[in-house]
């Protein structure tokens, strides 16, 4: 068994960029719809008046079902040989990069969920590609052309429309303005992402892959679960030994967690600062027509419109691209 996994990472290594790109995109564009769709599964099965495939429960189980394939997949990456070769700086580094995006910005996200809805989350989090753009180009010197820049500066007003006129829910004020708390989390979620970004990027030069998504997922799935104990208490994660939800996790975390992480990780090893923005900036169409197919969300004319915006964006980087691909 393990020969044929070796064998499949192997053939995995020879896969182009611009494929993985494209199912990431795929995969996470649906991501958010999924997990959705598998609360409001869990609603109808209740367990002692509760949700077995509450939130936490999703985030905390998937985790631990990820780590179990990830190991099978990525155990080669774990010789003793290949730990002591990293430095304390790339542990901690590494450390930083699993707090940030695998326990804060997961659980933003999915907090996020329960304040709004998914076409929101979506249309707000495309904030992400301008962030990796400015950070792109401050920390890793990367090329950026006029169609680019002017593509991502049209996305971000796209963002800017959603969140003053399409927010929902519970509403804070900010600077004047009204900005819905689920809208709120998702911004600082996609800040908190595009910093990891950038980081990984950095990492996967001297890091395995297979290191970084194991220590990643540990200490994201440890923190996640202090920080849920500490906000909501032990009783928040009752019923987590349940195997109603152990079964949807397993297929959620090989296709989701497992899956759509290498794919974007490995696109992220080799791709441009471009190509990873022009990706981001294509995942709201994906996770919009993902959201009204498995959820059955029909945009608001304001979502509409800063949807258009996004698209004119995605458009104008698209071109900026060209040269390139």
């Amino acid at each position: 068994m393990m020969k044929s996994i070796d064998n499949v990472q192997k053939n995995l290594s020879r896969v182009p960029t611009k494929i993985y790109l494209i199912i990431a995109v795929l995969i996470f564009g649906a991501s958010n719809s999924v997990t959705t769709k598998l609360i409001d599964i869990g609603k109808s099965h209740l367990i002692d008046g509760q949700n077995p495939i509450s939130p936490c429960n999703v985030l905390f189980v998937g985790n631990l079902c990820a780590l179990g394939l990830m190991f099978l997949i990525f155990h080669h990456d774990w010789k003793f040989t290949t730990l002591k070769v990293l430095t304390r700086q790339d542990w901690i580094s590494l450390t930083v990069t699993g707090i940030l995006s695998g326990a804060i910005a997961p659980w933003l996200i999915f907090t996020a969920l329960e304040n709004t809805n998914v076409t929101n989350i979506v249309l707000i989090g495309r904030i992400e590609p301008i962030l990796n753009l400015i950070l792109g180009v401050w920390l890793l010197s990367s090329p950026v052309n006029f169609w680019t820049m002017t593509g991502s500066i049209v996305s971000f007003l796209g963002v800017v429309t959603t969140a003053l006129l399409a927010s929902s829910g519970q509403m804070i004020t900010m600077g004047g303005f009204q900005i819905g708390i689920g809208e709120f989390f998702v911004a600082i979620a996609s800040l908190i992402s595009s910093i990891s970004s950038i980081m990984g990027k950095l990492q996967l030069r001297s890091i395995p892959l297979g290191i970084f998504m194991i220590y990643r997922n540990i200490l994201g799935t440890v923190i996640f679960f202090l920080l849920a104990n500490f906000l909501y208490g032990l009783d928040h994660f009752n019923h987590v030994l349940s195997p109603f939800l152990w079964q949807w996790m397993l297929i959620y975390a090989g296709i989701i967690v497992v899956f759509g992480q290498y794919c974007w990780l490995a696109a992220l090893k080799n791709a441009t600062s471009t190509q990873i923005n022009l990706a981001s900036l294509f995942n709201p169409i994906v996770a919009i027509f993902m959201a009204y197919v498995i959820l059955g969300e029909i945009p608001t004319i304001a979502q509409y419109l800063g949807g258009s915006l996004l698209l004119i964006g995605i458009i104008l980087s698209f071109l900026g691209n060209l040269p390139q691909s």
